[in-house]
């Protein structure tokens, strides 16, 4: 095989490595994994994969907690030419059944305390179970032990799937948008050449693994740079402040940022030694970034990103971070403002539809054709369904949600599956679910119920109600009970006076 002509991601991470030995991942509890390591595992784990029957373009459906097996599992997959569905780990069986039965994988991996779950859910799409754990122990760990690290890594090219990440719309179920080998690899590159990334590098890698942030974004910018991570299961704000004197970047949500301010330790002494703050996924308060400016000095780089496209946007290396803007078109991205009922492009500052063109660009909705096509200009632009505007310098401002989308702590939340749950309860009349601005979470999710007179409907009945059925981060962090929700002429109701009403009620006391 030409590995040189091989558009396999994992050829493409991995080929050219001049020094194996070099660091890649080290995990919390001083573990140190170097790269001809890492190549090493991926190939016993997909030799793993190819004797459980996974082919090239299979799926690998997987909920696990964060590890560096998890880490493995993941190139493994692309390496043996399959796609790689993360799933978070915070959905619950039922909503898995979803997932899995659309996706149809070949193989499941999920925690083994949850294989008994999994297994009726799996036999329906005949997809076999496999167990990772937390500690990196399970069936597949123990398979891997015994395999051989030598693996051909298998041809792809740049149109062929590497992963399917599903993503979330106001209306129906999840999306599973198909993003390739070379939507993957060429905004990687585009990123360490624009954030500066170089072998000298180290990450404090405390976001989770199943979205795009920390899979695509944290780790693959990492290992293209050469540089090394400092792998965290979740966010410490302690730790992080104490690993700040050997790192040199942080990628993390606002959260991140807020309850690192709220440590007294955090300083312009203990930052010193970063080079790079980047946060995503969620809308950094402009208060948030202005802070932590005043207090370490350094300016949060804020960027825009969204799971069908991968990182769109960026503030500069070098030059203003503004406040409230997300920057400006990566190399090779288009980004367009138009109006969203006749799709002409608008001038600047003026509002819209925010639509972008380039190689990071998902191939389309998996098995929804009709929602692709609806979804992508004629000319190759993708309609984002954000709205916002790009200002007279050239920067670019996510103003709000077409498809009032939430976005809670960096997760995609659609009102309409929390609705329905709702809407399901004895005595409620009808509910609208919405996202107000939150420091820790970006926008908290926030119902507002209707329901029968006479009928007493609490907060803590709801929100019990909906314990098990839905993943945290989608809960209600508060909920209100009205007499009649607004409505427009049309009887549509008006989520915009809502969030109005509503905007204040996790500000700061």
């Amino acid at each position: 095989m030409n590995q040189a002509a091989n558009a396999n991601l994992f050829s493409r991470l991995f080929d050219g490595l001049d020094d194996p030995k070099r660091l890649a991942i080290e995990t919390h509890d001083g573990a140190r994994i170097s790269y001809g390591d890492l190549i090493a595992r991926a190939g016993q784990m997909a030799n793993v994969l190819v004797a459980r029957g996974v082919k090239p373009g299979d799926r690998v459906a997987v909920q696990v907690e964060k590890s560096v097996t998890n880490i493995v599992l993941y190139l493994a997959t692309v390496r043996a030419g399959a796609v790689y569905l993360p799933l978070n780990t915070a959905y619950t069986l039922n909503e898995l059944d979803y997932f899995i039965g659309d996706a149809e994988p070949s193989l499941v991996v999920c925690d083994p305390a949850k294989a008994e779950g999994f297994a009726p859910i799996a036999a329906k799409v005949k997809a076999r179970v496999e167990t990772l754990g937390p500690d990196g122990k399970g069936s597949l760990t123990e398979a891997a032990d015994k395999a051989s690290s030598e693996f051909a890594t298998v041809p792809r090219a740049n149109d062929d799937l590497a992963a399917i990440l599903y993503t979330s719309g106001t209306t129906g179920r999840s999306k599973g948008a198909m993003l390739t080998h070379d939507n993957l690899a060429s905004n990687s590159l585009s990123l360490v050449g624009y954030w500066r990334f170089t072998d000298n590098d180290v990450l404090i890698h405390a976001l989770p693994i199943y979205h795009t942030h920390g899979l695509f974004v944290a780790t693959n910018v990492t290992l293209f740079a050469r540089a090394a991570m400092i792998f965290l299961p979740k966010l410490d704000p302690d730790l992080i402040i104490k690993l700040m004197a050997r790192a040199t970047v942080l990628m993390g949500v606002p959260t991140f940022y807020t309850r690192l301010l709220q440590n007294s330790a955090l300083s312009r002494e203990t930052t010193k030694h970063m080079r790079l703050f980047i946060s995503g996924s969620a809308p950094l308060l402009a208060e948030t970034h202005r802070e932590w400016s005043a207090r370490t000095g350094h300016a949060v780089l804020e960027r825009y990103g969204m799971t069908e496209t991968n990182m769109n946007t960026s503030n500069p290396y070098d030059g203003e971070r503004v406040p409230g803007a997300v920057g400006f078109p990566l190399p090779g991205v288009s980004v367009r403002v138009t109006d969203p009922e006749t799709a002409k492009e608008l001038p600047r500052d003026e509002i819209g539809m925010i639509e972008v063109k380039g190689p990071n660009v998902f191939k389309g909705y998996w098995r929804m054709p009709e929602k692709t096509k609806a979804e992508f200009r004629d000319d190759g632009f993708f309609i984002t369904g954000d709205l916002g505007k790009i200002d007279a310098k050239g920067y670019v401002h996510i103003l709000g949600r077409g498809k009032d989308l939430v976005i809670s702590g960096g997760f995609n939340v659609y009102p309409k599956e929390i609705e329905s749950e709702i809407d399901a309860m004895p005595g409620v009349i009808e509910s609208a679910v919405i996202g107000v601005p939150h420091a820790d979470f970006g926008e908290g999710v926030t119902a507002v119920l209707v329901c029968n007179k006479g009928v007493d409907v609490t907060e803590a009945a709801v929100l019990k109600a909906l314990d098990g059925r839905l993943a945290k981060f989608k809960m209600p962090k508060r909920v209100f009970v009205v007499d009649e929700l607004p409505r427009n002429t049309m009887g549509k109701v008006q989520k915009n006076v809502l969030r109005d009403t509503y905007k204040d009620i996790y500000a700061k006391k």
